[in-house]
């Protein structure tokens, strides 16, 4: 059978953030509660020229500049920030790139698992065609009402891959454990733009779902927990991965010594800290930040990714590190993208978060996203999008 797998990755985030420090003495909190208890201490902010085919078109640009992207054969879009409810966002990033007419897009929806269940997707196609090349994104800007609960668990991001056969960074291996129950942890009705979060209950659901989709991984593949050397979670707060590798390590039996324990998932939350949460991009830009910051050469390791969708699916599986990784890895952007942002004062996020409710017919956005793509507007209810070409 032939290999497939992730070639290329890349993450962007947007040009903005809240620290957690000036979001907690606003609202005359004690910041350990954020940066010890969530371990969480900054967001990125999405201001009202970003939305998720921006931040996807920032994704996926430095790939396609690598290769030839007349030989994309589809671009499969995961995101629960949906920005039309009949267009794929797809369709708009497919235009946005220019992207080859002889390719398929299709959005994908389930929460924050989607992204897992659009790289699955890409796998069985190119397995199928090995001369597919399969565009995956992941793309999301987590928001919630002010005030809320989940205001702290903020942020935003995409991932792009490019998912092919005889890939360069990671093989992706068969079989995988899966389970979905129809629960309400975590929701958003068609009239609301922030989600509805019943955050306990929802830790409870996640966790349970580890454990069983973990043991169908298990009975799937006859592998066990010392098969793997690393493992990137679905993290809404940097705090859910150590609970949820608490879990696994008591549901598998095993014994693992203080650094053990962090180095099989430290290396895989430090993004996700100062990023904040991405929903269906999160486990991936978890990987990236495990390729970003190993502690050693990750050539032929296996690495463990569990992907949890609220309401929910989820989905345990595996991947090979190919052998001379490093040569495609994206570190220096990445990096930058974090440095180079900009903080905001309280205020002027909120005006960031009210600007972005939507609903108008004709709007013109000032320019606030660096580039090099952002949404110009809105004209006659059609999205305008500009792209800055390079000087």
């Amino acid at each position: 059978m032939t290999n497939v797998g992730i070639d290329l990755i890349h993450f962007a985030t947007s040009d903005y953030f809240l620290g957690l420090d000036t979001f907690a003495q606003e609202k005359g909190i004690d910041y350990n509660k954020y940066k010890v208890g969530i371990g969480q201490e900054k967001m990125s902010i999405a201001p009202p020229d970003e939305d998720i085919v921006t931040l996807a078109a920032k994704a996926a640009d430095p790939i396609l500049k690598q290769v030839d992207k007349n030989q994309i054969t589809a671009v499969l879009f995961a995101t629960e920030s949906g920005i039309d409810q009949s267009k794929s966002a797809g369709a708009f990033l497919h235009g946005l790139l220019e992207l080859p007419n002889r390719c398929r897009v299709v959005e994908f929806k389930h929460a924050c698992y989607a992204g897992a269940a659009a790289l699955q997707i890409a796998k069985t196609m190119v397995q199928a065609n090995p001369k597919e090349q399969v565009l995956v994104i992941a793309s999301d800007i987590a928001k919630y009402d002010i005030d809320s609960s989940g205001e702290a668990t903020q942020g935003c991001g995409a991932v792009a891959m490019l998912i092919k056969s005889n890939p360069r960074l990671l093989e992706l291996e068969s079989g995988s454990g899966y389970y979905t129950d129809d629960v309400m942890d975590f929701w958003r009705p068609n009239y609301r733009s922030t989600a509805l979060v019943d955050g306990k209950y929802s830790t409870k659901v996640y966790l349970n779902s580890l454990k069983h989709a973990w043991q169908h991984y298990t009975e799937e593949t006859g592998k066990s927990f010392n098969d793997i050397d690393y493992f990137c979670y679905h993290i809404p707060f940097t705090k859910m991965a150590e609970k949820a590798h608490k879990t696994l390590v008591k549901q598998a039996g095993v014994q693992l010594s203080d650094s053990e324990f962090e180095q099989q998932t430290l290396p895989g939350q430090l993004y996700n800290r100062v990023v904040g949460n991405s929903y269906s991009a999160s486990v991936f830009i978890g990987f990236c930040s495990l390729l970003d910051h190993a502690p050693e050469a990750l050539d032929n390791k296996r690495i463990g990714f569990f992907s949890y969708g609220s309401g929910c699916v989820a989905e345990f599986f595996t991947g090979k590190i190919q052998s001379g990784y490093q040569q495609v890895l994206m570190t220096s952007s990445h990096q930058k993208q974090i440095e180079q942002r900009q903080p905001l004062s309280y205020e002027q996020y909120l005006a960031f978060h009210q600007q972005m409710n939507g609903g108008e017919e004709n709007i013109e956005y000032p320019q606030y996203n660096k580039g090099p793509y952002r949404l110009k507007g809105i004209q006659n209810h059609i999205r305008q999008y500009q792209r800055f070409t390079e000087e």
